[in-house]
């Protein structure tokens, strides 16, 4: 069980304080929705935790078989929709895989991926196409 404490800070902005480290984040509501847009808003967090709870599943994972992750990124692209109510969408999530990862150990990693629990938290309605690139 984790605490995260939450403080509404007014005009928009909300402070996040993870209570096991102290570390703190600052939302702010998006500027399509009356925000200024001058930090990650909640939804973009849940874009963000996808995209970091896949890399870190797959982090954890390529330890185990000792498969170097090392410079792999992430972007996530959030969408919202507005009907029937206004929500994410869809995730769209493209991982640029560093060089030296074997055929065998793709899909060991893929899986991994497409388990992490933030993935499987989500509902079903959102749309997660996601992408692997892999350089020759």
């Amino acid at each position: 069980m984790v605490h995260i404490d939450i403080t509404y800070d007014g005009d928009l902005h909300c402070t996040q304080t993870h209570r096991p480290s102290g570390t703190r984040i600052v939302t702010d509501a998006p500027k399509d929705n009356g925000g200024k847009g001058e930090s990650f808003s909640p939804t973009d967090l849940v874009a963000s935790a996808l995209g970091s709870c896949m890399m870190t599943i797959m982090g954890i994972v390529a330890k185990r078989h000792l498969i170097s992750l090392q410079g792999t990124k992430v972007e996530v692209i959030k969408e919202m929709i507005q009907e029937p109510v206004r929500r994410i969408g869809k995730l769209t999530v493209r991982f640029q895989m560093p060089k030296g990862i074997a055929e065998s150990q793709r899909k060991l990693l893929e899986r991994a991926a497409l388990t992490c629990p933030v993935h499987q938290s989500l509902h079903p309605d959102i749309q997660i196409p996601v992408s692997f690139d892999y350089p020759d």
